[in-house]
Parts: C-alpha cells; structure tokens; sequence
C-alpha cells in the first residue's frame, strides 16, 4: 500500500451495510446514503445491493448519486441557483427546500418537469420541506442545526406563515435533520417536538425524512428502540420513513495509512507523518478528537519546573504533528511499547467517512491515495494523486 492511503475494508463495510438492510427490513422504512460523509463511489456496486437509494448536498453528489448507485436520488440544499434546478429536476426523485421561497421560485419548473413524466410513464419529482423543530441534542454548536440564528430548517413559526400564504399542495413529504452521531433515544426525544410543531401537517405528506446523523453501526447503538421508533409512526401516521445516515455507512471500516518523516525533539518526542489533521482529516480539528492509532497508548502532555513534558500508558511517548506549516496541525499524543523509527508506518483507525470528503491540499500536500481490502484479504488501489490534480485545483 502507498503512503499515505486511504483504506476501505470490504468485510466490515458490507457488515454495516446488512445491518441497515435489516433496519429497513424490519422496520419498512427506506434507507439512503448521505454522500456528504461518505462518497466513496467504486464501492457503491457493493453498497446499492443493500441501501435504497443516496442523499445529495447539492449538484455534483445528486449527479454521482445518478451515475454511480441509479436508485433513488433525494436532494436538499439551502439554497439552490436556476442553473443548478435545471439539471436537478433531470436527476432527482425528491427535491427538499429550505424555505417556501424557494420552492415557490422552482415551482413552475419542477411541475414543467412532472408534466413532461407523466407523459412518459415515469415517477413524479416529489417536492419536501425542511423544518427546525427548535429542538437537538447536538454539541458542538458547529454542528448543531437547531441554534438560534440557524440557516437550516423553517421553524414553526415561519412554516405557519408559508402555509398560510402558498398553502401545501404539491408538497409531499417533510425533512427534519438534528442529529450527529447520536442514538435512538435521542431521536425518540425529538420526535415529541417534531410533532408537536408540524404533527399536524404529517397526514398530509407522502412521507417523513428522519435526516441523518443515527450512528445506527455503533456498537451500542440500540437498533431495537429505532425499529420500534420507526414501526410506530409509520402506523400512526401512515406515511413512508427516510432514514439519511453517512457516517453509520463508513463507521469503523476503513483506516488511513502513515508514516513517519522525522522525529524531533522540543521537551517532547514529536513525530513528522505524511498525514495531517488539517488536510487529511480535517475533522480532528474542527470537532475536535484525537483518532485511534492501532497498537498505541494513551499519553499525556504535562508541565515540569515550567516545560511541556509528556508521558503515557508505556515507555516511548510521542506527539505526532502533520507536514503543514499550521502550527496547530497536531494529530495527537500517543505511546509505544516500542520506539518508533523513521519509516514505520501507522494505521490511524476510522478515516473513511468525512475525511475522503472533506480533505484539502493546503500547502501543497499531496492527498492520500484511496484503496480497499477485498474480502479475499487482497489489496486494490483505486486511486492515487499527483502534481497535476494539486495544480488544476488551483486555476
């Protein structure tokens, strides 16, 4: 394998992927892959034999939804231009709005659209809201949608308003999204506030998208309670049930794949990768978290007579630092049991979901290749990088 790689393991994805066929099995509702933490289009083949379909951010990830799965495309942005609209209404199954305006400035394409399906024999493009029901479990604020003063949703009151003044015909489904990494006891908490400001709209639409963010592959995730969650409202309201999860599809099934440059010393063992948090794994700084490196301990940075020292669960400490000129791009502290060497390689565990997606090439670092481990337990590059992709990033 390159250094540094990206690798998708092909067992544990097709694990998670059984195991949110069987949520869907179970509980009938449809669940689609949000392409905005995890994107990784030549292991759709295997992932479209198990989910129903993706869910796009935007224009590029409705097209590779269209391209590379071929079964349902639902789409939400905050906002969306003419130009975009146009190749949407070509692509999309659902097209969600973040406000009556804009669907009301879309309306007459989107029903230009259906007219001409109709005539075709082909299915409809049905048309959801996203609300804000005021209410989310979310930390930290950056990645909660329900804060005062978000972009994200129509709430309760401004949706009273657009009803009042466009009524809902043509709508057919609602979309709330408040979750990050959560369980299902915080969705059956949210529920109570999602109906008790737009319950009374439910039997009108076609369906409910429960959003993302149900870390549904987790270990101690409690797939039961969802299933029930999920059977409960689907027989009281009679209405079909989204489930949008990214990060549950990648959940600890892919790894990135380092090494070691230099190792310097200022009060501390500091090793030089050729991974960065800022670049590769951008997530590590903006959450923040430090990612689990296979075979390591856990180590501490403390201060003596006024100097940074470290020290950790076994003998050899080290704070391992990316090759960015940000002073800041700091992976984490971590001990061995044995010294590290210049040229050993580490297997930073997770880092398939929102790192492929959200990598950079500040300073010039080259990103990662991408590859994945069959299940035979052999290795195939998908990808790899160079000066010229770098360059035409940039002009």
């Amino acid at each position: 394998m390159p250094s540094p790689c990206y690798v998708l393991e092909e067992e544990k994805f097709e694990n998670n992927l059984q195991l949110l066929d069987s949520v869907q099995k179970r509980s009938g509702a449809k669940v689609l892959l949000a392409l905005k933490g995890y994107a990784l289009w030549r292991s759709f083949e295997l992932a479209k034999r198990y989910l129903s379909g993706i869910t796009a951010s935007g224009i590029y990830e409705a097209r590779l939804g269209y391209e590379e799965f071929g079964k349902e495309v639902t789409t939400f942005s905050p906002s969306y231009k003419l130009e975009e609209m146009r190749e949407l209404v070509q692509i999309s199954n659902h097209i969600i709005f973040n406000s009556f305006a804009q669907w009301q400035t879309f309306k007459d394409l989107i029903d230009t659209q259906n007219a001409l399906r109709e005539r075709k024999g082909v299915a409809k493009i049905e048309v959801g809201l996203r609300v804000n029901p005021k209410y989310s479990e979310v930390t930290p604020k950056i990645y909660n949608p329900c804060v005062e003063g978000s972009r994200l949703g129509i709430i309760p009151k401004e949706f009273k308003k657009g009803v009042k003044k466009y009524g809902l015909e043509g709508v057919s489904g609602l979309h709330f999204h408040t979750h990050c990494e959560q369980n299902s006891d915080a969705l059956k908490r949210t529920l109570k506030h999602f109906v008790e400001h737009f319950g009374a709209y439910i039997p009108q639409m076609h369906w409910i998208n429960f959003g993302g963010g149900h870390h549904i592959t987790r270990k101690d995730y409690d797939v039961d309670l969802l299933v029930k969650i999920i059977k409960n409202f689907r027989k009281k309201y009679k209405t079909e049930v989204y489930l949008e999860p990214g990060e549950a599809v990648g959940w600890q099934c892919g790894f990135l794949l380092g090494s070691v440059v230099d190792i310097v010393k200022n009060g501390m063992d500091i090793a030089i990768l050729d991974v960065s948090a800022a670049t590769h794994m951008p997530d590590c700084l903006e959450m923040p978290y430090r990612p689990n490196v296979r075979n390591s301990y856990a180590a501490k940075a403390y201060f003596k007579k006024g100097k940074l020292r470290l020290k950790g669960e076994k003998l050899y400490s080290y704070r391992f630092g990316g090759p960015t000129c940000l002073a800041g791009d700091v992976i984490g502290d971590y001990s061995f049991k044995a010294p590290l060497e210049i040229g050993d390689r580490l297997i930073f565990e997770d880092m398939v979901h929102y790192t492929i997606v959200k990598n950079n090439t500040f300073n010039g670092v080259p990103l990662p290749s991408i590859g994945v481990i069959r299940k035979n337990g052999s290795f195939e590059l998908f990808k790899s990088y160079s000066y010229e992709d770098y360059k035409h990033r940039n002009s």
